[in-house]
């Protein structure tokens, strides 16, 4: 049966986003008790490296930082649970344990015979962090860009409350605005490319249902402490307008250490600057351990 993913390729307006949706494999995962299989955009030579995308987002997220990482590193970069073009059974609990359970179950199918470094984009930072503590001897260097939910406590949506806050977000407004605030630039980062892969997965089977449960679970938030012992840097945007100025300060105060800050950035910094990224990425890849570097 071709998916709702494979039927939506032909339609990508972005180039680099369709030739990343063609790397995409089918994992089957039967420890999980759910019989549809789950994407992992699979790409690249070298040791791997594991990429994880934003709240309510899809592996798409990295169609520019992907074939510039793919030059030195297998990627590995799945759909969160519940998110992007994931299969979502009406009777599953979504949530951060289902999340995380997901991706250590992937982490077993992964290469065992080499060190596995991750990269967390906004809410995928804070799951790098929960992964990163879950499995020291597997995971070993983080970088996280813009990272969302080290900071806070969990705070769930009761019943209605959490309906009508998907509500919201399915509204084609709502996300046209989202993404351009998401950007440094909109006017020139935003078009007919970036509007449609922000609300692609919408389409996907459960998309409202599984976000509902998502936000009744209360989200990821409180992930940085305690710090990973793995070498972990992070980077942000001096444009960045979804974490404002008090998340920032809680994040410096959690990691102790210097933040790098990228000029001309928003909130994507794997968007608006992936070559910066990446070559950051290659030298702090290539030290023993980067942990403080600025």
């Amino acid at each position: 049966m071709t998916s709702l993913l494979e039927q939506l390729i032909p339609q990508l307006l972005d180039p680099q986003a369709k030739d990343l949706a063609e790397t995409v494999q089918w994992w089957v995962l039967p420890e999980l008790e759910i019989e549809d299989p789950f994407p992992v955009a699979v790409l690249g030579e070298g040791p791997p490296l594991l990429l994880l995308h934003g709240f309510d987002s899809s592996f798409l997220e990295f169609r520019r930082l992907a074939p510039l990482l793919a030059t030195r590193h297998r990627l590995f970069i799945p759909d969160l649970f519940g998110f992007g073009f994931s299969p979502r059974p009406r009777t599953t609990r979504f949530g951060p344990q289902a999340v995380l359970q997901h991706l250590e179950l992937l982490l077993q199918r992964l290469p065992q015979d080499q060190p596995l470094a991750l990269i967390g984009a906004s809410m995928g930072g804070a799951v790098a962090m929960d992964l990163a503590r879950r499995c020291p001897s597997r995971v070993n260097a983080l970088l996280l860009l813009a990272p969302a939910g080290l900071s806070g406590r969990p705070m769930p949506l009761p019943p209605l409350l959490d309906r009508l806050g998907v509500w919201f977000l399915s509204r084609p407004g709502v996300r046209l605005g989202l993404c351009r605030q998401a950007f440094a630039d909109p006017e020139a980062s935003v078009g007919p490319a970036e509007e449609q892969i922000a609300s692609l997965h919408l389409q996907s089977p459960g998309w409202a249902e599984a976000l509902a449960g998502f936000a009744r679970s209360g989200g990821f938030a409180g992930c940085g402490a305690p710090l990973p012992p793995q070498p972990l840097h992070v980077i942000w945007g001096d444009q960045d307008r979804i974490l404002r100025p008090a998340l920032k300060q809680a994040v410096l105060d959690l990691l102790q250490q210097p933040v790098e800050t990228f000029d001309g950035c928003g909130h994507l910094p794997h968007l608006d600057h992936p070559q910066q990224v990446a070559e950051r990425w290659f030298r702090l890849s290539d030290q023993t351990s980067f942990a403080g570097t600025d």
